[in-house]
């Protein structure tokens, strides 16, 4: 009887499922977005009970279409958004506040005590992390000192601390197995990156207690089972990775060296360093890109906050679309920009500027100026936040990346890999399927629980489906991005800080 592998894929702004076939083909999708919630300027949140509840339904779903039964699913795999923070009650799984999502930035001036201490260099070491609120750590932190009661209840033990990983598996087992991945683990800000555990300096110094924390484990293992109520029969949760380094995995970039950049919500760039870390000293972040058979491999990432949530914007914010996919048709009709630049820091800039409070800008307005053009400057600022992060990534690593792995809902807009090309003067190669983060977990899930033999039969199953390669000049292309570097720098100045 075949086989299934069900792919949970938590990620910032909908939850959705993807039954795969052993081979990584997708038999059914299912999807749901959920709220939004923007308490102040700069914060974000989730209801995390909606982030449960939004899954299992797509969960059952996506398993009903597929036509199949719980019992012909050989395991599930979870990705999800990484350093959004939950805490709730060990014993009834209440939470106790909204999640604090990987964008809020709340944490910020408490980030910049840090930093006033000299503590940079002591974290980078051990975490691989820059300080920064977008970790999970100072969320922890923020609620455990804010949550009436928290404090008091997570020294007598009764609470639990998770990324979105650990909350699902959690709620999946029947609230059974409190545990996490390494590539999760890896981005709290509490995690020592060389020895694979929480890491009793970063926990004092944070004022956090070890039994709040979940159990890590590999990527690629059996976390727990289902509860039998959830799908009729149970189900091992059998891989887990952080949605970035599931993609990773998805796109095969199984050797030292091999890059992909997923555009989603945020955008990021991951490249395979191998058995040991390494270390950026200008805005890199280093991380664990999973555990497997009993290694563990490492990742130099470069995080983009805003790629995909800025067309999210133009739709829900803005309304001059009513989908994501007229992008590409709207910004076809005009030539270019028409010299506009947006800066899409709604929440601060990652890698390489790292600028908690700088917000977002538009700059080159002209009575000329339409929708289109500005539409167009949205898909192009996308672009350019990824030759921002493989400028520095080739400059650390010094290795030249030929080309350029891509996936992502944004990756299905042909215009924006082309405008990609353009200016990295790179090639870029999308796979035949571009659900590459859900795939990894699959695929990580499939190998633990044995319906996968190894990566290699994995990659010998990839399949491309298109390339985009240069057309315009070097000189074009720098002053296209000289241009951005303006306005990024503009926008920077205009900043509280």
């Amino acid at each position: 009887m075949e086989k299934y592998i069900l792919a949970l894929d938590q990620g910032t702004t909908s939850s959705r499922s993807i039954v795969f076939t052993t081979d990584g083909k997708p038999v059914s999708v299912a999807q749901k977005e959920f709220t939004q919630i923007f308490p102040k300027e700069g914060w974000v949140e989730h209801d995390a009970k909606e982030i449960w509840e939004s899954q299992l339904a797509v969960a059952r779903r996506a398993i009903e279409k597929a036509g199949i039964q719980a019992s012909d699913v050989a395991g599930i795999g979870i990705t999800n958004q990484r350093e959004t923070t939950v805490v709730w009650d060990r014993k009834t799984g209440e939470p106790v506040c909204n999640a604090i999502v990987w964008q809020c930035r709340r944490t910020a001036e408490f980030c910049d005590g840090l930093r006033r201490q000299g503590l940079t260099e002591f974290i980078r070491k051990k975490t691989g992390l820059l300080i920064d609120p977008y970790f999970s750590g100072t969320k922890l932190r923020w609620i455990l000192e804010n949550v009436p009661g928290a404090r008091e209840r997570a020294d007598r033990g009764e609470l639990c601390f998770g990324t979105v990983d650990s909350w699902l598996i959690y709620n999946l087992t029947g609230r059974k197995v409190h545990a996490t991945d390494y590539s999760n683990a890896s981005r709290t800000m509490l995690f020592n990156i060389n020895t694979l555990r929480w890491d009793p300096d970063l926990l004092r110094m944070l004022d956090i207690p070890e039994s709040i924390l979940p159990i890590p484990l590999p990527s690629s293992t059996v976390f727990g089972m289902t509860d039998s109520s959830l799908f009729g029969s149970p189900i091992p949760v059998a891989g887990v990775a952080g949605d970035q380094q599931a993609a990773l995995f998805g796109q095969c970039c199984f050797a030292p060296g091999s890059v992909k950049n997923t555009y989603g919500t945020g955008g990021f760039l991951l490249m395979n360093t191998g058995d040991k870390p390494v270390y950026s000293d200008n805005g890199l972040i280093t991380t664990v890109a999973w555990g497997l058979d009993g290694k563990v491999s490492y990742a130099l990432e470069g995080s983009v906050f805003i790629c995909g949530a800025a067309v999210q914007w133009l739709r829900d914010g803005l309304g001059l679309i009513s989908s994501a996919a007229e992008t590409e048709e709207i910004a076809r009709s005009v030539e270019n920009s028409g010299g506009v630049y947006f800066v899409p820091a709604f929440v601060g800039l990652a890698a390489p500027w790292w600028n908690p409070y700088c917000r977002g800008s538009v700059f080159g307005l002209t009575r000329g100026t339409t929708r289109a053009h500005l539409v167009r400057s949205v898909l192009e600022s996308m672009a350019y936040q990824t030759v921002d992060v493989i400028d520095l990534m080739q400059k650390e690593s010094g290795t030249d990346i030929p080309f350029l792995n891509v996936d992502g809902g944004a990756s299905a807009n042909g215009l924006l890999l082309q405008i990609q090309a353009d200016l990295l003067g790179k090639r870029i190669v999308r796979p035949s399927c571009v659900e590459t983060t859900a795939l990894g977990a699959a695929f990580l899930a499939g190998l633990a629980t044995g319906v996968i033999s190894s990566t290699d039969e994995i990659e010998k199953r990839r399949r491309i489906d298109a390339e985009f390669t240069p057309s315009c000049g070097e000189y074009e292309r720098r002053t296209a991005v000289d241009g951005w570097h303006r306005a990024v720098r503009s926008a920077i100045g205009f900043s509280k800080k």
